[in-house]
Order: C-alpha cells, then sequence, then structure tokens
C-alpha cells in the first residue's frame, strides 16, 4: 500500500514538522501532509497573486468579448495564465468568447512563455519582439501601423510601463491595458521572516518547494534582512525537498543541497511519498 492511498489512521510523518508555502493551489499539497501526521507550517512563498481588482479584469473580459482587438500585446505567460482563469470563473459563455476573440486577434509576444501559453491554447504569436524586453516590444511594432487600432496590452504586476504606453500613444493606437495580477504586499514579509526564525532556530524538520519563485522568494525577504547566510545554513542543516529538478537546480544555485526530489512524476503526490520514505528511514 502507496502513501497516497494508506488510510488515515496511518500516521507516517507523526511529529515531523514541514514548512511549506502557502496558496489556494497548495491547499492540497498540505491536507496530503497533515492527513499522514506531519504538522505543517504554511508560509506565504508564492510572490504572484490574483489582482485583487477584479472588477477591472472583468471589465476588461466584457469590452474584449463585446468589441474584440486589433493586436494584444502579452508580456508575461503568467497574464495570460490569470487572464484565462478569470475568464474561466465568470462560466460560459466567456472562456469560449475570450478564446474565439483572440484567434482573432494579432499576437505580439515580448518572450518564449506567453508564446508558450498561446501555443497551448491552439494559437500563435505572429509578431514576437526582437528581445524579450519592453524595448524589443517596441522595436519590432515599430513599422507596424496602430492608428486608430484597438490594442490590449497585458502589464506585469501593477507597473504602469511607461515606455510601452508613451510610444502606442504616439502610434495614435486605442490602448486596452489590463493588470491580472499583482506581486506580494510587503505587508507579508514579517510571516515569512516568522518563517526564517523557524527554521534558524530548528522548529521545522524540513521544508518542501513546488515551484522555483518560492525559493527566490524566501531568499529575497532574507538577503533584504542580512538573514541570507544565515537561512542557507539552517536550511541545508534541515531535509530541503524540492518537486522536480528545475527547482532542485534554483536551490542548487543558491548553495542549498536537496536531500530529496522525486525520481520521476514531478507532481505534489509522489513529492508527498518521497518525504514519507525519507522521514520512515
Amino acid at each position: 500500500m502507496t502513501a497516497d492511498t494508506a488510510p488515515a489512521e496511518d500516521m507516517p510523518l507523526s511529529g515531523r514538522r514541514i514548512g511549506v508555502p502557502e496558496s489556494r493551489q497548495l491547499d492540497l499539497f498540505a491536507d496530503m501532509l497533515e492527513r499522514r501526521g506531519a504538522a505543517v507550517r504554511r508560509c506565504p512563498l508564492v510572490d504572484i497573486r490574483d489582482t485583487p481588482d477584479t472588477a477591472a479584469v472583468t471589465a476588461w473580459l466584457d469590452d474584449v468579448i463585446a468589441h474584440g482587438l486589433d493586436e494584444m500585446i502579452w508580456l508575461t505567460g503568467e497574464g495570460l495564465r490569470r487572464l484565462r482563469s478569470f475568464a474561466e470563473r465568470a462560466g460560459p459563455p466567456y472562456p469560449e468568447r475570450f478564446a474565439e476573440r483572440l484567434a482573432a486577434t494579432r499576437a505580439i509576444t515580448r518572450g518564449p512563455k506567453p508564446t508558450r501559453e498561446l501555443r497551448a491554447m491552439g494559437l500563435r504569436s505572429d509578431i514576437a519582439a526582437t528581445e524579450p524586453t519592453t524595448a524589443g516590444v517596441i522595436d519590432a511594432l515599430e513599422a507596424v501601423d496602430l492608428a486608430g487600432h484597438r490594442v490590449g496590452v497585458q502589464l506585469y504586476g501593477s507597473d504602469p510601463n511607461r515606455p510601452l504606453m508613451d510610444f502606442l500613444a504616439r502610434k495614435q493606437a486605442n490602448v486596452r491595458v489590463v493588470a491580472p495580477y499583482v506581486y506580494a504586499d510587503e505587508a507579508e514579509e514579517p510571516q515569512v521572516l516568522a518563517f526564517i526564525d523557524a527554521l534558524v532556530d530548528g522548529e521545522l524538520d524540513g521544508l518542501a518547494f513546488t515551484s522555483s519563485p518560492q525559493v527566490r522568494r524566501l531568499l529575497k525577504v532574507a538577503r533584504g534582512q542580512g538573514r541570507e547566510t544565515e537561512l542557507i545554513a539552517a536550511m541545508n542543516a534541515r531535509c530541503v525537498a524540492a518537486v522536480g529538478p528545475l527547482v532542485a537546480e534554483r536551490l542548487h544555485d543558491a548553495g542549498i543541497a536537496v536531500t530529496l526530489m522525486p525520481e520521476s512524476s514531478y507532481f505534489m503526490k509522489p513529492l508527498v511519498r518521497a518525504l514519507v520514505e525519507h522521514f520512515a528511514d
């Protein structure tokens, strides 16, 4: 019987204290650990959130669905994923009509990530930035007639991207801006610092990472407090689990030894099994 199918009373992680990232999507991961007896300490290490201004995103979707776009500038893959999620949560006919409008729109992409997200929808990038920067987008559009065109722009975070906005104004485009996500508020930093304290003070037996941005944010907060060296030393004295090779590489680059990683199938359930096997030894 595997850890996935073990009955609730079988507690192979009983007494183990494991730190995990905190987000709605990762509640299932924490629950799987807790059902196996672990004491889970959650921390807001996911540094990207849906924008709290959901009304503005819905209004943008309504406008696009009603009137379409001539061009759509995708600055990040994250932005396209978030907008698709907003459309799906809004329910029919939003997902279908949004996809139809995008299929009829010329797509401009800043880099490979939005291109991959478009491809996942069966769409393509029509104009790629000459380099994956705002300047690259501007350069790629310099010779394109945008006068009077309805041009959608997906921003990254809440950055208004004045260089791009000024360029589009000069091109006389009718710009429709949307900002579907924000970066974590600095108000969450005390929780991250308390998590670092718990690691340094030996209050955790291990921690598990499911994405590279989680590692990046933890180190960033520690660095801002002059505690990065202390944090890395504490992590190297604990069990550090990575969901897959990309996360493991990010940890390794930071000087952190990866204790365990699933041998294949880089998902949460195999990660839970690897943790159970590790602490059973």
